[in-house]
């Protein structure tokens, strides 16, 4: 690699086996434009947001005007590559856990849920609103007393009620029930809502108006951890849909599992940048901060606490490219997303406790960012399958028997 390329990598420090080579030079132009953003824009914000525990809403429609999507100059000879989605949300996670989950709730979730779940009519229509966040939705699938069993434990029934015409155009469905932990539902246009057939007892889903009748959103309060991110509990109660705005190819759990499959990658691009946000921001402040007459960079247990996280970081993303590649090819299985999400969502556990040690009692304020990622990293350690769910699937695959219980 020469030295002009290296002097415009975007990670230097962090990305210390380069795998951003991997990303072509129109790919990292889109990328630095992001970060320009990031860094002039949503930065300044983020520690009064934060603490304000609201979502800085000036950020949404110049984020959306980036279009990191699809990106129009990369559509032009190639298309937008997995490993560019990757670093993008890799991009958004270093520099704030919640702006990465809000993205990712529409270029993620419901972009996975529209790709796999509707009809090629359907995808038609709503596709391309969905890259432009001109139909912006959330997905809908955990409840209130499930999260982890949700497979079989999902509550939320639906009924069909016959009309002019028949399903999949005609008559109408009932939903009741309700939907907890939903990131940026009060913003949505739709709620992509899972729910129960009543008929033949298998899960359908369905694109639900965030203000039709019966639809209640409630904000949910007294958050420790992605305190910007706006998460509502969702009652539903006798809520109409349309026929026509069922999702046509989910007609079981199968097909919402491949949909998890998919969206499990998202999660670790995450975890791994939320390690990249905190070690930077920990090496810079033990590269300023004096103690005992030193740089707090030049003492051996501080030293090797940065190698330990830059060990993290560097096994993390060689999991998550690793996977966007197989995943590039065609290749999706339970278990490498499971692989994925579970170890880097470990690492990064330890990589953020390690960041705040080194920062020492400034690491539990705002003021050095490390105290965010640290916070923000224990959402993402649970959401998209707890450690313990991962470890299941994996172990499942590795021997041939489930140990999940009934």
């Amino acid at each position: 690699m020469t030295a002009t390329v290296v002097a415009q990598r975007l990670y230097s420090v962090a990305d210390w086996y380069d795998a951003e080579a991997l990303l072509s030079t129109e790919e990292r132009r889109v990328l630095g434009r992001l970060r320009t953003f990031l860094e002039t824009e949503a930065k300044p914000l983020l520690a009064e947001y934060w603490e304000r525990g609201e979502f800085p809403e000036q950020l949404a429609q110049p984020l959306i005007d980036l279009d990191l999507m699809e990106p129009a100059d990369l559509t032009v000879d190639a298309p937008a590559r997995g490993i560019f989605h990757g670093f993008r949300i890799f991009e958004l996670a270093r520099t704030d856990a919640s702006l990465a989950t809000w993205y990712t709730a529409q270029a993620g979730l419901f972009r996975t849920a529209i790709r796999v779940g509707a009809s090629d009519e359907q995808q038609k229509e709503w596709m391309p609103k969905v890259i432009d966040f001109s139909l912006k939705g959330v997905f809908s699938l955990t409840e209130p007393e499930h999260g982890s069993d949700i497979a079989g434990g999902l509550s939320t029934t639906a009924r069909f009620e016959p009309g002019p015409g028949t399903e999949p155009d005609g008559g109408s469905w009932v939903l009741d029930g309700a939907k907890r932990w939903i990131g940026g539902a009060s913003t949505a246009d739709v709620l992509c809502v899972f729910a129960r057939d009543v008929a033949d007892g298998q899960v359908k889903a369905f694109l639900v108006d965030r203000v039709a009748d019966g639809v209640i959103l409630e904000k949910i309060h007294g958050k420790t951890s992605l305190r910007m991110m706006q998460n509502a509990h969702i009652t539903l109660n006798n809520v109409r849909v349309p026929a026509a705005m069922r999702l046509h190819n989910v007609d079981s759990f199968k097909d919402v599992a491949a949909m998890l499959r998919a969206m499990r990658s998202d999660v670790a691009w995450i975890a791994t940048g939320i390690q990249a946000g905190a070690f930077e921001a920990a090496l810079a402040y033990v590269r300023e901060r004096q103690q005992f007459g030193r740089s707090l960079g030049s003492f051996q247990l501080v030293q090797e606490k940065l190698a330990r996280m830059l060990g993290n970081i560097t096994a993390s993303l060689s999991l998550v490219v690793r996977l966007t590649e197989q995943q590039g090819w065609g290749i999706y299985r339970d278990q490498d997303s499971a692989l994925a999400k579970m170890q880097t969502s470990l690492m990064m556990r330890e990589t953020v406790a390690l960041a705040r040690e080194v920062v020492g009692g400034n690491g539990i304020t705002l003021a050095a960012d490390v105290a965010r990622f640290h916070a923000d990293a224990e959402a993402v350690y649970s959401y998209e399958g707890t450690h313990e769910i991962n470890a299941l699937i994996i172990g499942r695959a590795l021997t041939g028997a489930s140990a999940f219980t009934n």
